[in-house]
């Protein structure tokens, strides 16, 4: 028995059944939702925070501040708050209430900007003009390191090696990138497929970043293919997972789902696994399911 941060990971593996008939191609979700904090970040949020204690550069009472969609700062203030640390999370305004209530939940302070580069740009300021420690989650090789140690390793066992085809979101890119590392690893064969929104969409947790803001850690070749998803796209296949397979979850995922289907209808066999990135209930407030 442990700590909650110890039930993250081994989230479950399941098997999505109604949306193509070809028996050869097998199509998986893999659920991060299940993770205590709702979502896959609470892998890289655990390790960017312990990696910097284990290295001395961050102990307990410190002020933390970190750029945010959501996902990665609820799990941030989770793990912030078994680690008595300040923890200050900047983020959209565009973001759902539920996300700012569950960061304050956890006892972390939130801002509330104009957008993601702008919160970024603000984080950084802050971080050099006052000293407070900056996770930096888009150019901090803890990030993808969580998924090379854990979430590559997991659908590798559970597919019992047979996975062919890797699919996630990009946001920080460390999802993908850590995934691709651990993976390739394995099989050179598995292709790394990756979606972003097209140029007129909007989906969170996803993003089509200006060249500016590329995450540093994003290394394009580890990524075989990127497909472009259309908001509707994401919001429809978000609403079909719910409907159809129970599985509840947010509109990146449903972009993932969407490029995943696009794939299985290419290929005559193979294993297909896709990040499911959260849970839906973090955008009940939204029109995602409305």
């Amino acid at each position: 028995m442990g700590n909650i941060i110890d039930a993250i990971g081994n989230t479950p593996l399941v098997e999505i059944t109604s949306f193509h008939n070809n028996p050869k191609v097998k199509i998986y979700a893999k659920l991060e939702g299940n993770n205590p904090a709702g979502s896959v970040k609470d892998r890289p949020a655990l390790n960017m925070i312990r990696s910097a204690i284990e290295r001395g550069d961050i102990k307990k009472g410190d002020k933390l501040i970190e750029a945010t969609s959501g996902n990665t700062g609820i799990a941030l203030a989770m793990i912030a708050s078994i680690y008595e640390m300040e923890l200050e999370l900047v983020m959209p305004s565009s973001s759902t209430r539920e996300r700012t209530l569950t960061m304050e939940a956890f006892g972390s302070k939130v801002t509330l900007l104009e957008n993601m580069e702008v919160c970024r740009d603000y984080a950084e300021e802050k971080a050099a003009k006052e000293g407070v420690f900056i996770l930096n989650q888009f150019a901090n090789p803890d990030n993808y390191e969580a998924h090379v140690k854990t979430t590559g390793p997991e659908i590798w066992r559970d597919t019992a090696g047979k996975i062919t085809h890797f699919v996630s979101a990009m946001g920080t890119t460390g999802t993908i990138m850590g995934n691709s590392i651990f993976l390739k690893g394995q099989n050179p064969n598995i292709q790394i497929v990756g979606c972003q929104p097209t140029e007129e969409s909007s989906i969170p947790g996803i993003r089509r970043w200006p060249k500016e803001y590329l995450p540093k850690i994003f290394d394009a070749s580890k990524v075989d293919r990127v497909i472009d998803v259309d908001q509707q796209d994401a919001i429809d296949k978000a609403r079909l997972l719910a409907k159809k397979e129970g599985v509840f979850a947010g509109m990146s995922t449903g972009g993932a789902f969407h490029a995943t289907l696009q794939v299985a209808n290419e290929i005559e066999e193979g294993v297909i696994v896709f990040i499911a990135c959260d849970r839906g209930d973090r955008y009940l407030s939204s029109d995602l399911f409305g």
